[in-house]
Formats: C-alpha cells, sequence, structure tokens
C-alpha cells in the first residue's frame, strides 16, 4: 500500500509563502508596502507580516493581490546575552474571531521556558498557530526549547541567520525531537530584516488560497519547505521509500538514531531516489541538495 505524504495529494497549485517577515514596523528596513510587493514580484501567494511584538492583518499595499496572513512575533531581548525565546504566531482573520487588534502590542520578557510556556498557553486559547524560531541563532539547543507544548512547527532555515551568523540554515536538532516522539513541523522562513534577506526560504502550501485553509493545511503539515529545488512526490511503498523532485546534487534520507543516506548525482543531476528501510524507522523525511547548495525539506513521514 502507498503512503503519501499529504503535501503531495493532487491540488490546483501549491502556494508558496512567506511566514517570518519584518518591516518598519519594527525593526525591519524595508516599509510593509515594498516587502509585500517585492515577495510579490518574487511569485510568493500569501506572507504573514510578523513585526515584533504588534499584531498586523493589513495588506498595505493596493498593488497586489498577495493573501496577508494575520499575525507578529513574540519575544524580546531577555537582558542576559543568550537564550531568548521567540515565538511567531498565525491567527485567522479578524471576522473568524481572532480577538487581536490592529496594531496591538503584546510584549513581554520571559526568561525560562516556563514563564514563555504562559503566553503560549494564551496564544492557543486565542486560536493562534505558533511556531518556534531561530534556535541556533537564540543560543536554545534542543534541551532549551523541548519541553514547550503547543508548537506545530519549528524554523528549520532562517536566513536571517543564515546570511548573518552561519546559522539555522539546515534543521537543526529535528531529527532530535522527532526521536523523542514529538510529531513537530519544520519551516523555512527569512526572518527578513534587511531587504537582502527576503526571498530565501519559504514554504510550499498544498492549500486553497485564503487564510483559513492556509493556517489548516499548516497546521496539519500539507506542505514542504525550501530554498530553491522542487519536490514533486513522496511516499512509501512497503518498505520503500520515494522521491521526486527538480534537478539536484543529491538526495538524502533522515531519521533519527540511523546515519543519514544519501544518494548522490553521478556527473548528471538527479530527479528521483528510492530507499529500501526496515521496520525500526518511526519515521522517515527527506532534504535535497542543489549544485548551488540550495536545500528543501519535506515533513516526515510518520511510520508509528
Amino acid at each position: 500500500m502507498i503512503i503519501r505524504h499529504q503535501a503531495f495529494e493532487p491540488c490546483k497549485k501549491m502556494l508558496k509563502g512567506a511566514l517570518h517577515c519584518h518591516t518598519t514596523r519594527s525593526d525591519g528596513c524595508g516599509s510593509p508596502d515594498k516587502v509585500i510587493e517585492y515577495h510579490y514580484d518574487h511569485g510568493y501567494d500569501f506572507l504573514a507580516i510578523t513585526d515584533h511584538n504588534i499584531y498586523n492583518y493589513k495588506n498595505y499595499s493596493t498593488n497586489v493581490p498577495v493573501t496577508i496572513i494575520p499575525g507578529f512575533e513574540f519575544g524580546v531581548d531577555n537582558g542576559v546575552g543568550c537564550e531568548e525565546f521567540h515565538t511567531v504566531c498565525l491567527g485567522q482573520e479578524k471576522e473568524n474571531g481572532n480577538p487581536y487588534e490592529q496594531d496591538q502590542i503584546i510584549c513581554q520578557q520571559t526568561k525560562t521556558q516556563e514563564e514563555h510556556q504562559k503566553f503560549l498557553d494564551e496564544f492557543r486559547r486565542n486560536n493562534q498557530l505558533i511556531f518556534y524560531c531561530h534556535p541556533e541563532w537564540s543560543g536554545t539547543p534542543a534541551r532549551s526549547f523541548e519541553n514547550f507544548v503547543g508548537y506545530f512547527a519549528y524554523e528549520i532555515y532562517n536566513s536571517g541567520s543564515h546570511i548573518e551568523n552561519d546559522m539555522d540554515k539546515d534543521a537543526i536538532y529535528w531529527d532530535e525531537l522527532l526521536g523523542q516522539g514529538k510529531k513537530l513541523f519544520g519551516v523555512a522562513v527569512d526572518d527578513g530584516h534587511m531587504m537582502n534577506q527576503h526571498c530565501i526560504g519559504w514554504v510550499m502550501v498544498n492549500a486553497e488560497n485564503n487564510v483559513k485553509d492556509i493556517l489548516n493545511s499548516l497546521e496539519s503539515g500539507k506542505f514542504y519547505s525550501s530554498c530553491g529545488p522542487e519536490i514533486y512526490d513522496f511516499y512509501l511503498d512497503g518498505d520503500s521509500v520515494t522521491v521526486e523532485c527538480s534537478n539536484v546534487s543529491s538526495i538524502r534520507l533522515h531519521c533519527a538514531k540511523h546515519p543519514t543516506r544519501i544518494v548522490r548525482s553521478q556527473g548528471e543531476d538527479i530527479t528521483r531516489a528510492d530507499f529500501k528501510i526496515g521496520g525500526s524507522y518511526p519515521y522517515v523525511r527527506i532534504s535535497v541538495v542543489d549544485k548551488a547548495g540550495k536545500m528543501a525539506w519535506t515533513n516526515p513521514i510518520f511510520l508509528n
């Protein structure tokens, strides 16, 4: 029996989206209208303006038909120089019961997991979809945030951290968390502050182009993440894992407590790989790398 990852079930179009963007509403360099138009020019269907501690619903550009996902980034410098907890919150439109107001300030220092968890609980009560930000940049190895409850995902790629700090560039800690039995999805984002940090990492979502369906697909894992390569299919057939993708130099199979297995090109690019697995794989996920070093990542197929 074939088990196909739900991101690759038939759909009209995979939507390209940005989930973590900053503007001059907080500490970004681009005005909200310019950031939105820049994403539209790069083929984005939707984005969230997630400025620090200030909620947003608005499309500030009258020129482009981009879907705006309501949201903000919660978290401030805790004053000790390391171990910061940052969370992106994404919500429904105001008319669909979102309790936050446009431009509402939501700001609080949280120095421990216990303090931060209280706000995560509040966000979930208010039907916000939440994911954890730039764990490596924040100085938080898995043990520093693994006990949080309520996240649907965490950042496996962050272009701002990658460009400025050479961090948060390839799913660090993900398999450690998955190996603990946590069903946590991975999102590629920009966290763009400077304009050259935008439009480098994104999600491709199997959804209709409206806020409700996009958020439902994100929460259920019907997406993959990319910095360039495309993934067309990912499925399990008995004990065989198959992935199909755009031209890449290597295809990697990942699972906690197992060495990464890699199919590499032998001169010409490859577009498919098949892996045999045994019964000791609790999940499998795939990443691909093209000749320029750009990557894409599936979410896991969970096997138990």
